[in-house]
């Protein structure tokens, strides 16, 4: 799967369920077969959507860890907490479970905004307040990605 890079403005119906956008639904055709994961953020009050094959990847990584380190079990059991598996229906739509809705806080507006390889949902004002956060993009730009492919300091 090629990196998704998108955001979209979605409404949540009173069962949970949110239809996808056409053009994040032709994205994620080729996994829908195998289906996705959802699960709770680990640094955000938002959740993550996985494709099902990228998730696997991430419990073979998991699986490597020592259980007989206690911190090691802990940090499992924690990221693997309200994991759920999901597929979309018939419709296109997505069934978001209420306790993975109430962890995000979740009402009825949605951002779905891609993070390369899964895609976090958010309640709308939710994702508004983290992405005005005081936080300067300018600098943490600089920080991150300031000094990527290249050799010199001006």
């Amino acid at each position: 799967m090629a990196g998704l890079t998108y955001t979209y403005e979605c409404k949540i119906d009173a069962k949970g369920r949110v239809l996808l956008p056409t053009k994040l639904k032709n994205e994620l055709l080729p996994e829908i077969p195998s289906g996705f994961i959802l699960k709770r953020s680990i640094f955000n009050q938002c959740l993550e959507l996985w494709p099902k094959k990228k998730w696997d990847v991430e419990l073979e990584k998991l699986n490597q860890l020592n259980r007989y380190l206690e911190k090691n079990v802990r940090f499992i059991r924690k990221f693997l907490a309200g994991v759920k598996p999901v597929d979309l229906d018939g419709s296109g739509r997505l069934l978001i479970p209420k306790d993975l809705m109430a962890f995000a806080s979740i009402d009825k507006n949605i951002v779905m905004t891609s993070v390369i390889d899964k895609i976090e949902i958010w309640d709308k004002d939710k994702y508004e307040v983290d992405q005005s956060g005081d936080e300067d993009f300018k600098t943490l730009a600089e920080e991150v990605m300031g000094s990527f492919g290249n050799t010199q300091t001006p």
